[in-house]
């Protein structure tokens, strides 16, 4: 007598075996998921017209990004991207808080106005790290790097990594310098002109897990810059009188900005209309002789 297996462990051994023939696939570290729900959660990034949220991206592989944002500029439109960066919320986050910390201090101090676009050379893209065939996968696989080429000015200067990091005039070298040393405070990575061959004419950022201790990259090492010239806008600024350049009187005279000509009120508030000066005395002896005898007529 033939005994019959039943029908329910056929099915089972029929999908244990169709699933030992798929191809398996590499599962994303549950890590950089995490990151971005926390930071959704915590709301960093507010979509908006220039920072929209997009469909997931999943793979090749392990590449891709579960929240990715599509972003044409950052600081609600004040600076623009040459070209669409799609990046995770954490990044879209720390860019944002870097502009307000590093760059636009920097670039106000080095040349009175404001940066009004980052010229990106890349953004997400599944590839190895240097763009090398079988090296470890970049952090521009998972949406958590951007490599910056170069800044525009508010009056349309163009200032380039390539041109600028080593043969660019005193205060653009020293703007590019002030954000690199910025941008190791806010990026674990920070690769620019001199660490690699790689790297020769852009800053790569990004927001890598470093080991468990959280360690940061930076390189080249981060150099001190000297201070700015004075700023632009302080030339545009009206002249001083003579009398007025220094806190030191050394004339005698009242200073010229303590009185204004007419409404009585100077840069620094109200102020008393001046006294007209007493007449100089006279230095002539009287005779009292000639006064008695006034006197003495009168009566």
């Amino acid at each position: 007598m033939i005994r019959r297996k039943p029908i329910f462990l056929i099915l089972a051994l029929t999908a244990a075996l169709a699933a030992c023939s798929a191809p398996w696939k590499p599962q994303r570290p549950a890590w950089r998921t995490q990151a971005e729900h926390v930071c959704l959660a915590q709301k960093r990034v507010q979509p908006s017209a220039y920072v929209a949220l997009a469909n997931e991206v999943d793979g090749p592989g392990i590449c891709g990004l579960t929240k990715p944002f599509k972003v044409t500029a950052l600081q609600g439109g004040a600076v623009a991207f040459n070209a669409t960066a799609t990046l995770d919320c954490p990044m879209v986050a720390e860019l944002d808080q870097w502009l307000v910390d590093v760059v636009q201090p920097s670039a106000q101090a080095r040349f009175g106005q404001n940066i009004v676009q980052i010229n990106s050379m890349g953004s997400y893209a599944c590839r190895g790290m240097n763009n090398q065939s079988g090296a470890q996968l970049s952090e521009h696989s998972f949406g958590n790097a951007l490599d910056i080429g170069g800044f525009v000015l508010a009056d349309g200067r163009q200032i380039s990594l390539v041109q600028d990091w080593w043969r660019g005039d005193d205060q653009t070298r020293a703007f590019l310098m002030d954000i690199h040393r910025g941008s190791c405070e806010h990026f674990s990575t920070v690769l620019s002109p001199g660490s690699n061959a790689f790297h020769y004419n852009h800053i790569h950022v990004d927001l890598a897990m470093h080991g468990r201790s959280g360690r940061r990259i930076c390189k080249p090492e981060p150099q001190e810059t000297p201070p700015p010239e004075t700023s632009p806008l302080l030339a545009q600024q009206a002249p001083t009188r003579p009398d007025d350049e220094t806190d030191n009187d050394t004339t005698g005279k009242p200073p010229l900005a303590a009185f204004d000509s007419g409404s009585g009120e100077d840069m620094l508030g109200p102020i008393a209309t001046p006294i007209a000066p007493l007449p100089p005395r006279r230095n002539e002896t009287v005779d009292l002789s000639e006064v008695t005898s006034t006197i003495r007529k009168k009566r």
